[in-house]
């Protein structure tokens, strides 16, 4: 899928200002406003003019002011920067439309965050953009960074401190965690730009993330969200980065109930739904990030210039327990132990003494700790192995002057390699050696897990086993309606699905014994028997379903017994008949597919596997709409049992490129009748090679009235 690219705002004006006007409250020491005008005077490049406006016109700081924007005297102004309470922000925005000025930065607090009346204003605000074409970042947010250019729109007293300056641009909603990854990068790789807009009443994170992903001086993007305002707009922000070649690390908080109340209640954002969130950050080629961490630890991965290239990854330590936990914990994360070349294990072999094990996981052993030049040969020899992708190295304890050692080899080594060699520093006692790797922008991981768990994601994809994600579960239980959502029969939606071509088992809607009867001879033996009722959504569980009815008694006993079963569990029920069905052979195995609508996103498709396996496994993979065949591939395999559509024992292999073509089918089916506000297809039967795959059960909820999506 590719998502639309139009619509995001060119906010060079924005991140590297000629002209600003701060404006302002108070400038009395330590305020905010004292802190913002230290950080633009002192501790940035201003190519043109800083004015300041100061409404109540108080003189309590060294900057001349001026009562209101309208009195500053001419010149091309491209943001205002306003920290004033939040009652009085309005005045000033409307100043800013009225003299022109594009963009305003507000960090005033008080907004959404606050209630009822903050969320007011947040509306007047949004409104005041619409009609003027302002573009405002904030409110309540900590302002701008732009490091690269030395310009700190910011009320941040550590802004003068942020000196090591790379290519990794920043996004984020909140302050304290933005800071959070800037000090993480304090070594190495480092911060270009950060943005972080807070309540984002009109710019948000998708048009940051668009603009970090069209600057040229921008490798990385580091991303931390607590909620999402506008989820097809981030799509399609996260495909521009895709397209531009911009890897994209994102860390959404809310992945569980308690993370998704403290995100609303701090940005006032919809959180949305974890596996749907992580679904589409997938699709459009963004690496999530568990925690924050692992969110720097990527980043810095990333933007080091050496990636692993495969997951063929080599070990090299000097202990024998390091080596097979690190061995372990590469075959837990999916990983592999490379297989060297034989010109790699020949140079082990003559540098290591007679014992070293120098097959991979290599132990080079203590006594070859005595030669820093020795050990950086055999890192350097095994990082350029072709068959490696990438070489961890576990440092299990600190031995002072030894470990010193080390950490200097992996820093030689690391230096020319062409693949990256990551340590691994499994010590609590932090030794003078963990700050050298630091300081040289090699800063080890202190877990293996967490250490292989980052190489796992930033590794060319190769066709590794997915996560366990919750199947969809339909909103309506029960009933003809669920609030807005009006059941159809199984029989009225298949004959939707026919006649829009879509393979479906031939059937007749019958209403007595003798109609089911007559139909079961005439489609002939075994047939599928199920009750027709659009209160019940869930057949099974009344006893509507009966499968393999093989002779015209048994059709007539099945359709009366079964009748009688379900009225009496659900005398609610208005039973319209049964569906008699030919049924498939049972050589074909069960899919679920779904499709739904979800609030961020608009359509989210879904394939699983299917039958009793939805609940039991609850093994599901999702994309946001529109798809192509390649993601229906990718989604499958995603799968942790995708091999259950292959050749297993003596049964053939499934036919997975019709399966591919129906869930086409059905995705473009769902997404032409905007009335259709769910539909889950459960179970879909695919057969061996050349037999197809076929829709046998089929669940629509509709609006009463048809919505455009």
């Amino acid at each position: 899928m590719h998502a639309s690219h139009c619509g995001f705002p060119d906010l060079s004006r924005l991140v590297r200002p000629r002209n600003a006007v701060v404006v302002l409250g108070s400038q009395r020491p330590n305020s905010e406003g004292a802190r913002l005008l230290e950080n633009l005077s002192l501790h940035s490049r201003m190519e043109g003019e800083l004015f300041v406006v100061n409404p109540p016109m108080r003189g309590d700081g060294p900057f001349r002011c001026w009562p209101s924007i309208a009195d500053l005297p001419e010149a091309d102004i491209d943001v205002a920067l306003i920290i004033l309470r939040a009652a009085y922000v309005m005045d000033a925005l409307r100043d800013c439309a009225a003299r022109g000025i594009p963009y305003a930065i507000v960090m005033s607090s008080g907004f959404g965050e606050a209630g009822p009346e903050g969320r007011a204003l947040e509306q007047q605000i949004a409104a005041l953009c619409e009609s003027t074409g302002l573009r405002v970042y904030g409110p309540n947010c900590p302002g701008l960074s732009n490091f690269r250019d030395r310009m700190g729109m910011t009320i941040s007293p550590a802004f003068k401190t942020d000196k090591n300056v790379g290519t990794i641009g920043i996004v984020t909603q909140g302050g304290g965690a933005g800071r959070n990854i800037v000090q993480g990068l304090s070594y190495g790789p480092g911060a270009a730009l950060w943005l972080s807009a807070g309540n984002e009443v009109d710019l948000g994170a998708p048009d940051f993330i668009a603009h970090l992903a069209r600057d040229p001086e921008i490798g990385v993007i580091a991303v931390l969200l607590e909620g999402i305002k506008d989820g097809k707009r981030l799509a399609a922000a996260l495909d521009l980065a895709r397209s531009h070649g911009k890897p994209v690390i994102i860390l959404k908080i809310g992945r569980s109930e308690y993370g998704v109340r403290a995100a609303q209640s701090h940005t006032g954002s919809i959180a949305g739904t974890a596996e749907v969130n992580s679904a589409m950050f997938a699709q459009f080629g963004a690496i999530e990030a568990h925690d924050m961490d692992e969110l720097v630890a990527l980043a810095r991965l990333a933007a080091s210039g050496s990636v692993p290239t495969s997951d063929e990854l080599a070990v090299v330590t000097f202990s024998g327990g390091a080596a097979a936990m690190a061995a372990d914990q590469i075959g837990l994360q999916g990983l592999r132990l490379a297989q060297f070349a034989p010109e790699t294990t020949e140079h082990l072999r003559a540098s290591l003494p007679g014992y070293a094990a120098i097959a991979n996981p290599v132990d080079v052993t203590a006594e070859a700790l005595n030669s820093i030049e020795g050990l950086s040969s055999c890192l350097r020899t095994v990082a350029q192995d072709p068959n490696v992708g990438a070489v961890i190295v576990p440092i299990p304890a600190d031995y002072g002057e030894l470990t010193d050692g080390i950490a200097q080899a992996i820093i030689d080594a690391a230096a020319g390699a062409s693949r990256p060699i990551i340590a691994v520093w499994m010590s609590r006692r932090l030794g003078s050696g963990f700050l050298r790797l630091e300081e040289h922008g090699l800063a080890p991981f202190l877990s293996l897990g967490s250490a292989l768990a980052a190489v796992r994601k930033v590794t060319p994809r190769r066709m590794l086993p997915g996560a366990m994600v919750a199947a969809p579960a339909m909103s309506a239980a029960s009933g003809e309606e669920s609030g807005a959502a009006v059941a159809c029969t199984e029989a009225a939606a298949k004959a939707m699905l026919r006649e829009a071509g879509i393979a479906v088992p031939q059937g007749s809607l019958c209403r007595s014994p003798e109609e089911t009867t007559a139909a079961a001879q005439a489609l002939g033996f075994p047939v599928a028997l199920k009750i027709v009722s659009a209160q019940i959504l869930h057949k099974t569980e009344v006893g509507g379903v009966w499968l393999d009815v093989r002779t015209p008694g048994q059709a007539a006993e099945a359709h009366t017994r079964m009748v009688n079963q379900v009225q009496a569990r659900r005398p609610d029920a208005r039973i319209d008949g049964v569906l008699v069905e030919k049924m498939l052979h049972d050589t074909g195995r069960e899919m679920l597919i779904a499709v739904r609508t979800d609030p961020m996103y608009g359509r989210v498709l879904t394939i699983g596997l299917g039958g009793i396996f939805v609940e039991l496994l609850k093994d599901v993979a999702h994309r946001v709409l529109p798809i192509q065949p390649a993601d229906v591939h990718d989604m499958l395999a995603d799968l942790r049992h995708g091999a259950y559509l292959g050749q297993f024992r003596n049964l053939p292999p499934m036919d997975t490129d019709a399966l591919v073509r129906l869930v086409i089918q059905l995705a473009d089916f769902v997404s032409g009748r905007p009335d259709i506000l769910e539909a889950e297809f459960n179970p879909v039967w695919v057969g061996p090679a050349g037999e197809g795959a076929w829709v046998l059960d089929a669940l629509l909820l509709t609006s009463p009235t048809p919505e455009r999506l």
